[in-house]
């Protein structure tokens, strides 16, 4: 499966989100923020970012230096703000999610995120 890197600073949501995708097989290393998670990938490239908007060192930052230093990286940017969320697309998220969503839907998501960089 995939390598996956999650943003995310809810610690409760952050570790459903590692169960869901560990559970799917995925491998998951974690930060609660932008700047954490940029030294994860530049640490050690994972496969797909999937990544909160609203957080410290934001998601939208985040999002513009991956796509910048790394134009085939698939990221998917998660949000409850429909705003935001069309802020992420609008500056290179492969993806965005609504805020709530099911761990299916978060699989399937990936998948095709996934599918379409190969």
């Amino acid at each position: 499966m995939a390598r996956i890197i999650l943003l995310e600073d809810d610690e409760v949501f952050r570790e459903t989100l590692i169960q869901v995708l560990t559970r799917a097989g995925h491998a998951v290393r974690a930060a609660g923020n932008g700047f954490d998670g940029m030294a994860l990938f530049r640490a050690e490239p994972a496969d797909l970012i999937l990544t909160d908007i609203v957080m410290p060192h934001g998601g939208l930052p985040t999002i513009r230096v991956l796509r910048a230093e790394f134009p085939k990286l698939p990221i998917v940017a998660m949000s409850g703000s429909h705003v935001r969320l069309d802020m992420a697309g609008g500056i290179g998220a492969n993806r965005t999610m609504a805020k709530p969503f099911t761990g299916q839907q978060l699989l399937d998501t990936i998948s095709e995120v996934l599918a379409e960089s190969a």
